[in-house]
């Protein structure tokens, strides 16, 4: 279709079925254009914060908040014991374990609760490995392996409390708590022994998975431990540099404090992080903080690390620059912060204020708080992966 624009005065006319438009409604035209581009882009600005859809565990009342555009959407009830709880989520199903060891699986399309069962006593954590579900328990001593709906196929006997189970491979590895090993066992046979690493450490509590490495914190000693899932050779590193402090709380292990092939460990008993290197194992440095770390999140696009604390400056957030390993600013955000998580793409970090009892969204450009969401003692912040949305 041609177009030929003749301009005559304060005219403009198109030469095509003799019609003419005056330059007033081109004007027009584009100032409509304009405002769409811009209320079209501001909405984009805002869209991220909102367009993810959260669980917070609420922490004394058995119940999972579900947070959806940036509102309270719903709860799932009758969890069990939710003052420590796991969330994971594998296909279209999210597992919980609540800490006198009730093992729930819920449907992610419409939330709702489809099977439940006693996977122990007290339960510490959970890992999916070859298309099962494998529980790490304090009481009784033992590590249960269940199928994904949850029929119980093997019970693990380890005369010990079991923490930081994670899953390599074939290889399902966790730590004796109250022996000081270390266990691999190998899913594709039964689950049979695959290695022990006797005297790893003294009383391991956490541990993180970053690849091959399985990296392991222990309560009575400042050091971690490393045993690489491909060679299984086990080594240690000491971190600590002088005399701890009584802790509060237990910090936690996770990929989330992982970027890139550094690890960034929220100390036991003192008031800094430390950094190794995953891969030769080095501890290359410390970062010094206002408290005693309790979790480390590193922001998907490497730009930032939040941290949070027990004890003393548990109203206190710190945020610092993950390049330069400096803090950039402790932020005093809310009564007893349980829990950090940042969004998907970077530019929001959602924090539980459990005295507040309330969800808080903060802006990382700036960190101003942008919204409060009212959650009864909130806990724990799981964001549904992409890869789960729309199924």
């Amino acid at each position: 279709m041609l177009y030929i624009i003749k301009y005559k005065s304060d005219k403009i006319y198109h030469c095509w079925r003799n019609k003419a438009i005056t330059l007033s409604y081109v004007k027009l035209f584009h100032t409509i254009c304009i405002v769409i581009t811009t209320a079209l882009l501001i909405l984009s600005a805002f869209a991220p914060a909102f367009a993810e859809k959260i669980y917070v565990v609420e922490r004394e009342r058995g119940r999972l908040a579900v947070i959806e555009d940036g509102a309270l959407s719903g709860e799932i009830e009758n969890l069990g014991n939710l003052n420590h709880a796991t969330v994971k989520f594998n296909k279209n199903f999210m597992y919980v374990i609540s800490r006198d060891g009730c093992l729930s699986q819920i449907d992610i399309r419409s939330d709702r609760l489809l099977r439940q069962v006693n996977a122990g006593k007290s339960g510490i954590g959970f890992i999916f490995i070859d298309g099962m579900v494998a529980v790490a328990n304090y009481d009784p001593y033992d590590v249960v392996i269940l199928d994904e709906d949850l029929n119980t196929l093997k019970k693990i006997e380890t005369t010990s409390r079991n923490v930081g189970i994670k899953s390599w491979k074939r290889f399902l590895i966790f730590a004796l708590m109250d022996k000081d090993e270390i266990w691999v066992l190998d899913s594709k046979k039964n689950f049979e022994m695959h290695k022990t690493i006797k005297n790893a450490g003294s009383m391991p509590f956490d541990a993180l998975m970053s690849k091959n490495k399985y990296i392991v914190g222990f309560f009575n000693e400042g050091s971690v431990g490393m045993l690489d899932a491909k060679t299984m050779k086990y080594s240690k590193r000491e971190l600590r540099m002088g005399e701890g402090e009584a802790v509060f709380k237990i910090p936690h292990f996770g990929t989330w404090g992982v970027y890139k092939d550094s690890a960034f460990i929220p100390a036991v008993g003192e008031r800094r992080l430390h950094i190794v290197d995953i891969n030769s194992f080095k501890h290359i440095g410390y970062i010094d903080l206002i408290g005693l770390p309790v979790f480390v999140a590193i922001s998907p696009d490497g730009r930032y690390i939040a941290v949070n604390y027990s004890g003393d400056k548990e109203d206190f957030l710190t945020v610092v620059d993950v390049k330069n390993r400096k803090v950039l600013n402790d932020i005093k955000a809310g009564k007893r912060i349980m829990h950090i998580r940042f969004s998907d793409d970077s530019r929001r970090l959602y924090l539980s204020s459990y005295f507040d009892n309330t969800v808080r969204v903060l802006d990382t450009d700036e960190w101003k708080v942008l919204s409060g969401i009212t959650v009864p003692t909130p806990s724990g912040i799981f964001i549904l992966p992409s890869v789960n949305k729309g199924k």
